[in-house]
């Protein structure tokens, strides 16, 4: 793959015309370097031809830090989900996302050929950008993560948000999301009508070599 890089993002190119998108969103703190090395480890085969594209958060204080200015999708107060959330950093960065969704579309790719990946707070954005599509995308994939404004998205999702098929993935030992944050997104996400597939892995807050072939599955399904 050829790797583009810029401020505001690094893309690996496949070798042949692609015919996919998958837009992959890192967490807290990293850039997005920070799930490079994943896509080799995928072992996707040539002939599914997807670009992947990951950008780097805006460098912002962070409050639960003591206010560091770091890479950030949106500011965090504290890691109770009931608790007050950055609604205005959470939409501005899913403006951000929308804008490079309709970067592929205006490429040539349908919305159903594109994936919304994240990991953690990238994980977050995934899910709220993702759920409130107009029109379906391939998939949302949802990594030791949680689902932000939780209590609009009552009013915001719709038919395309509730067909999406949704992979969330979390570790048993998560000490920085604990693993009730995801199981209770995935079981609100469910009792909204959301199409959501859930793995749980031996492991803290990271990713493992088991997760990463279960990716590789759902990507293949959702991008033949």
């Amino acid at each position: 793959m050829k790797t583009i890089q810029s401020a505001a993002s690094i893309i690996l190119e496949p070798e042949m015309p692609a015919t996919a998108a998958v837009i992959w969103l890192h967490g807290l703190g990293a850039d997005g370097n920070d799930f490079v090395p994943v896509v080799p480890a995928l072992r996707l085969p040539s002939t599914l031809a997807a670009r992947f594209v990951f950008p780097h958060a805006p460098v912002r204080p962070i409050t639960i830090n003591g206010g560091m200015p770091m890479r950030g999708w949106y500011d965090i107060f504290n890691l109770a989900r009931i608790d007050r959330q950055d609604e205005t950093g959470i939409r501005a960065s899913a403006a951000l996302v929308q804008d490079l969704i309709e970067r592929e579309v205006a490429a040539g790719l349908p919305r159903k050929r594109i994936v919304l990946a994240g990991f953690s707070q990238g994980g977050a954005i995934a899910l709220h950008a993702g759920l409130r599509q107009a029109e379906g995308l391939a998939g949302i994939l949802a990594l030791s993560t949680y689902l932000p404004l939780h209590p609009q998205l009552i009013a915001e999702l719709g038919a395309a948000g509730r067909a999406t098929p949704i992979l969330m993935c979390h570790g048993l030992y998560d000490n920085v999301l604990p693993l009730s944050l995801g199981s209770d997104s995935r079981d609100e996400l469910r009792r909204l009508g959301c199409k959501v597939e859930w793995r749980d892995y031996p492991m803290q807050h990271e990713v493992c070599a088991e997760e990463i072939g279960e990716i590789s599955t759902w990507l293949q399904a959702r991008l033949a």
